[in-house]
């Protein structure tokens, strides 16, 4: 398990330190250079379709690294 979560943090993505929720918008600001402002009203957009935007950015928030390199699947995964 550990080298799937390796090869994620291999990808240069974070969770943005300018969080609301997640920092998942604020990750994907950072990586493509845009307003974090616009990326959180395309999320909040893509929520009225429940499983594309939620379902998606619960992906994301669960594996996305943070700023650490911490991801949360895999803290949750080690308490099993």
């Amino acid at each position: 398990m550990d080298k799937f979560f390796n090869s994620i943090r291999s990808i240069p993505l974070r969770r943005g330190p300018a969080r609301m929720a997640g920092g998942v918008a604020g990750g994907l600001a950072d990586k493509f250079g845009w307003d974090v402002t616009i990326v959180r009203i395309i999320m909040l957009v893509s929520f009225l379709l429940p499983v594309l935007g939620i379902g998606a950015y619960i992906v994301a928030w669960l594996l996305i690294p943070a700023q650490d390199d911490s991801i949360i699947l895999q803290k949750w995964l080690r308490k099993f």
